[in-house]
């Protein structure tokens, strides 16, 4: 399993840390898997009373590397990313305790996935928040993770966020409902976070696992019947293996169209 992900037990939570400051914790496949892993196991574990997520360094993730598109030129490579990558995140969806991402720094494209995928956020002052895809590789969000999102602030709100692809402060991140709270300051955040594990912890657990179950069962009822056509459009394009070489020379895409 991947060495660049963490854990540690703090009281009746388990924390999973992203490390990976030099990249910005950007998620390489195989730290997904470990994270996915790492959320089956929890639910095993009757000790466990909630599970928290975060970023090691000044970010929470940045993103997928993007080293892991390099080889893309098929659909069924684009496909089967995206299938892996709502196992990844079911696999968060699905632990039986509340979960909670820690925020800071950037959490954007599949950090800010990761991020909806949890049932709390909870976010330090220097948190920014986007998905630029638009203008960074020139791939797309996948209907699961549009959805994830749009049950936290809407479709307009989604649409505003992708097709600008601007990146918002953690002030208006509260302000539309994507996250639940904000601290006042960078060292408040992990404290706050125990704070809120604590208060958890004490509650009714059956009440709390029904209630997460019927939310995801609501989203899963809001995906469309299709939208692989989409997913394969945007992967499969010119433009999208200019957004990866070009990201890869750290310079800015000249975008075609096709």
């Amino acid at each position: 399993m991947s060495e660049e992900i963490r854990t540690e037990r703090r009281g009746s939570a388990l924390w999973i840390r992203v490390e990976r400051p030099a990249a910005r914790n950007a998620m390489t496949f195989a730290m997904y898997d470990h994270i996915a892993a790492l959320c089956r196991d929890a639910n095993a574990d009757t000790s466990v009373k909630a599970v928290v997520l975060t970023g090691s360094g000044e970010a929470f993730v940045a993103g997928t590397d993007i080293g892991q598109f390099v080889d893309f030129k098929k659909a069924s490579q684009a496909l089967e990313y995206e299938r892996r990558m709502d196992a990844w995140l079911g696999a968060i969806e699905d632990v039986r305790v509340p979960t909670i991402a820690a925020l800071r720094g950037p959490v954007v494209g599949g950090g800010l996935a990761i991020a909806a995928a949890c049932d709390l956020r909870i976010a330090a002052p220097s948190a920014r928040f986007g998905v630029p895809v638009a203008r960074t590789l020139g791939n797309c969000f996948s209907a699961a993770n549009l959805v994830r999102l749009a049950a936290l602030v809407g479709l307009g709100r989604v649409k505003e966020l992708v097709l600008t692809a601007r990146l918002i402060d953690a002030q208006e991140a509260r302000a539309m409902g994507l996250v639940s709270e904000v601290v006042a300051g960078e060292e408040a955040l992990d404290g706050r976070v125990d704070e809120l594990v604590e208060q958890l912890a004490s509650y009714a657990p059956l009440t709390l696992h029904a209630t997460k179950e019927m939310v995801r069962r609501i989203r899963a009822r809001m995906m469309p019947d299709e939208a692989s056509d989409l997913v394969a459009l945007c992967y499969t394009s010119a433009d999208f293996r200019e957004g990866v070489t070009a990201f890869i020379e750290r310079r800015k895409p000249v975008w075609s169209g096709r």
